[in-house]
């Protein structure tokens, strides 16, 4: 084995906290049940799990290009942030850590069960399981959660993490405790007595339970303790692990154990290391290099090698046979704005124009994933490919199609806009390279401009003022669902009522009237199969508009180390379950 206490505390400026604790706390726990892979073997980790083991002791380290959008349970967006946080975090309903397509399905964690549907699904109500502790040994109450979703309704405080509560709920008005501290005023979450919370919907909404399992909006806050933006520093756990001091945005922290947690009240998580350290900061490469060493065990961000480390992994068969490379269920997608680039016409002639080739090999080709034709990726039930653009291997524009469509909206000579991508990302930067110069043959010159992961889907491509004033048209963007159906990866994506003044996902500001009117319908549709039908409806009107550029379902080649335990893919988050892992 290789070595697994080499440093990791100054690579490449990145800072990690240390101090190595003994082990304590309760037994380990299964992973909830899947399939176990007997021999290492490439992609042995899409199919089960490998290097099983209930070894505790150790540290295992994560790294990241950059860093999370927040470490609050209540604020995060990235599907890294919100695996990672099941560390500390529990909420009411949780993936299951399961490898295979039962990893998607919602399970109870602070919940004895699924939430009861009542009044038409306009009304769910959980109970609680009784004695959750915090890490000072406070018991969770029902309370907590309550204030946990109101604080979701203060924009201007928690500005990264999804905005489903204040669209879902029947709390028209209500801003948030910041500026509102009678939370008797917040009338969309009720709680009779402490182990009971009922939430009240303007609505009928069926997939609730999968909306309250994706997200850490539900991970109790007790209101004493919340310290609004600086609450990510030292988030209260409620899980096996517990912040050591503070995390140091843009730098990195350390995760020890919780002596309150208690592994009899949570099958989905294990409590194997001894410490968990995270380092923020570490360049992309530097990172693969540490990775394929053995001397950090897990690429935070899930995004897999870089061109240089994934050819040489693929190159050696040792090497590769501690890879994976799974279909993600991530789409790397390109938004285009509506309010920057107001004409259609406009935007479906930077599609006409994208070298869909360059933008494929940009991700690695067959192993980064496919050419996508839809919004929605194949892993989504119900999922229909459609026709409307030409792709496939060797695709490199329409240029005719292009000019047409340049032509039709006023611009024959082309026009300028600004493209931006995650400076820390290299594929992304690439994909934008082959996107300048592809519309650069029909005179659409862009201007690429960089930003950091950290702040990119907060303050730059999710911030709508930023990128009026910047006159940014396009972006790059990866978007999983929030949880598998149309609703869960589409509404967010191309709902109106889902632009938001920071961490806006409906980057490309799409406010169509045919769309919106969808998106309230559909949620009193009982019937899944019927609501699969307009969720295909809103994805082929999306691409009509010009909203998105498609670009690849994504593959992801990860690399699991031979040190880490544990391992396997998990269909809800695009990546390795980080809430089971451990280091031998």
């Amino acid at each position: 084995m290789r070595k697994t206490n080499t440093r990791i505390a100054a690579v490449s400026g990145a800072v990690v906290l240390s101090l190595v604790l003994g082990a304590c706390g309760g037994d380990s726990g299964g992973n909830g049940g899947g399939g176990t892979s007997g021999t290492v073997a490439f992609d042995a980790g899409s199919k089960g799990v490998v290097n099983a083991s209930d070894k505790k002791g150790g540290t295992l380290k994560f790294a990241s290009s950059d860093d999370f959008d927040s470490t609050d349970p209540g604020n995060t967006y990235y599907a890294f942030g919100n695996n990672f946080i099941r560390l500390y975090a529990r909420m009411l309903m949780t993936y299951a850590s399961k490898p295979g397509t039962d990893g998607a399905k919602p399970v109870p964690d602070l919940a004895e069960a699924p939430g009861v549907p009542s009044d038409s699904s306009k009304t769910w109500t959980y109970k609680l399981k009784k004695g959750i502790k915090y890490e000072d040994g406070a018991e969770v109450k029902a309370k907590d959660i309550k204030y946990a979703v109101a604080r979701t309704f203060d924009r201007g405080v928690l500005r990264s993490g999804p905005s489903y509560f204040k669209s879902l709920l029947a709390a028209d008005g209500y801003e948030g405790p910041y500026k509102d501290k009678n939370l008797d005023n917040f009338k969309g979450v009720e709680t009779p007595d402490d182990y009971t919370v009922v939430f009240k919907l303007k609505d009928s909404f069926a997939e609730f339970n999968e909306l309250v399992m994706f997200s850490g909006q539900t991970a109790p806050v007790p209101a004493d303790k919340d310290t609004g933006e600086q609450y990510a520093l030292h988030p209260l756990s409620t899980g096996p692990y517990m912040w050591e001091g503070n995390y140091k945005p843009k730098q990195g922290g350390a995760l020890v154990r919780n002596p309150n947690w208690d592994q009899a009240t949570d099958p989905n998580r294990k409590q194997l290391p001894d410490r968990i350290e995270v380092a923020a900061g570490v360049n992309a490469e530097e990172l693969d290099n540490q990775l394929l060493s053995g001397d950090v065990q897990v690429e935070l961000a899930g995004t897999g090698l870089q061109e240089a480390a994934r050819q040489r992994v693929l190159g050696d068969p040792a090497l590769k046979a501690n890879a994976d490379n799974p279909y993600a269920g991530f789409h790397w997608l390109v938004p285009i704005s509506t309010k920057v680039i107001p004409n259609v016409d406009c935007r479906l002639a930077i599609i006409y124009a994208a070298d869909r080739d360059a933008m494929w090999r940009a991700y690695g080709g067959d192993v980064g994933g496919e050419m996508s034709t839809s919004i929605q990726p194949p892993i989504i039930p119900g999922r229909q490919a459609n026709d409307l653009f030409k792709i496939g291997q060797g695709y490199k524009g329409d240029e005719a199609k292009a000019k047409e469509s340049l032509a039709k909206c006023g611009q024959p000579n082309g026009f300028s806009t600004t493209m931006i991508f995650r400076s820390d990302r290299p594929k992304e930067k690439a994909v934008a390279e082959a996107v300048e110069q592809s519309l650069a043959k029909v005179g659409i010159k862009l201007t690429l401009k960089g930003y950091p992961q950290g702040s990119y889907t907060t303050d730059q491509l999710g911030s709508p003022n930023f990128m009026a004033n910047e006159k940014v048209g396009l972006g790059t963007y990866g978007w999983a669902a929030d949880w598998p159906s149309g609703y869960g990866y589409l509404q967010a994506l191309t709902d109106g009522k889902a632009i938001q003044p920071s961490g806006n996902t409906n980057a490309p500001e799409l406010n169509d009237d045919q769309i919106n009117k969808w998106w309230n319908d559909v949620v009193k549709i009982d019937s899944a199969a019927e609501r699969e039908k307009i969720y295909n409806q809103i994805d082929r009107r999306a691409l009509e508009l010009g909203a998105y550029l498609p670009n690849v379902y994504a593959k992801s080649l990860l690399y699991r180390p031979a040190n880490l335990t544990n391992v396997y893919f998990h269909a809800g988050f695009g990546m390795y379950d980080y809430a089971n892992l451990g280091v031998s």
